[in-house]
């Protein structure tokens, strides 16, 4: 029997809650195998290229241990599809309006803070929509910050006024799958980085976590308030910081067309579970 390594152990407690999350959105285990397949040769493909010759089937192959009629099926599919990696390099239009409102001087008051904004008209909220959201309704767009919470009407101007600095989707919603494939591969990313780093040469990247497993259950309420508060504002401490950099909301164009971009950020994530019983206090 083959022995279990501590990649194995890792490898399991992340293939634990995913397979309940497919398992709840209908995902049955041949469709999850043909998509690990896929990830399998593109990472062989593109990530272990040694720089010197094209990557061909054959070595892909014997990196994956799939057939070489396999490997060329994965290759092809890969072809034929839309870039996905390149989804995640633009953020969720909903997110960029109100990234543009928090940020973009125009729809901000004289104090910095997020104006209130008519619908229509000049420096209204259509006209944030189209500068941070391009061709999107605004109507669509202000349906759904009004349904997660983002944004309210005022009962007096009617006017709208941002209530939230962030948009955050909810349920098992398109959009919010799409937030849980960007945070899984960053930090399994991150990691990756940080375990190879002294091989690259690359300064390690921020990665820390606090976790208590004994805690009362009659503090979880105090603490998930308490969290929450303290990462939004963290978070919205780094916003005002990084946000202004991003061409798209300083509106800075680059001197040439060929200009690199980075993708970056800070995420933040609860978590909690069953401990057990304690033993008993005499």
């Amino acid at each position: 029997m083959k022995k279990t390594t501590p990649l194995n152990q890792a490898l399991y407690r992340i293939l634990r809650p995913l397979a309940r999350l497919l398992l709840r959105n209908g995902i049955p285990f041949g469709e999850f195998s043909e998509l690990v397949k896929r990830a399998y040769v593109e990472a062989a493909l593109e990530d272990f290229d040694d720089g010197r010759r094209k990557p061909t089937d054959s070595r892909a192959a014997v990196m994956t241990g799939l057939t070489r009629k396999e490997v060329k099926r994965q290759r092809e599919i890969l072809v034929g599809q839309s870039p996905g990696a390149g989804d995640g390099l633009h953020a969720n239009r909903a997110s960029r309006v109100v990234s543009g409102w928090v940020h973009d001087a125009a729809f901000q008051t004289k104090d910095g803070e997020p104006a209130m904004l008519a619908f229509d008209g000049q420096l209204s909220f259509s006209e944030l929509v189209k500068r941070f959201s391009g061709d999107m309704p605004p109507r669509a767009v202000l349906d759904e910050l009004l349904r997660v919470g983002v944004v309210s009407v005022d009962a007096e101007s009617g006017k709208l006024a941002l209530q939230q600095r962030a948009y955050v989707p909810a349920g098992d919603s398109e959009e919010m799958l799409q937030i849980f494939g960007e945070d899984v591969s960053d930090l399994i990313a991150t990691i990756d980085h940080n375990l190879v780093r002294d091989e690259s040469g690359q300064p390690p990247r921020f990665q820390r976590t606090l976790t208590y497993n004994n805690i009362p259950p009659e503090v979880m309420d105090r603490w998930r308030k308490h969290a929450a508060a303290q990462s939004q504002a963290l978070l919205e401490q780094l916003d005002r910081w990084l946000g202004p950099h991003d061409r798209d909301i300083s509106g800075h164009k680059p001197d040439s067309e060929c200009v690199d971009s980075v993708r970056t950020g800070v995420g933040i994530f609860m978590f909690e579970e069953r401990a057990g019983k304690g033993s008993k206090q005499k």
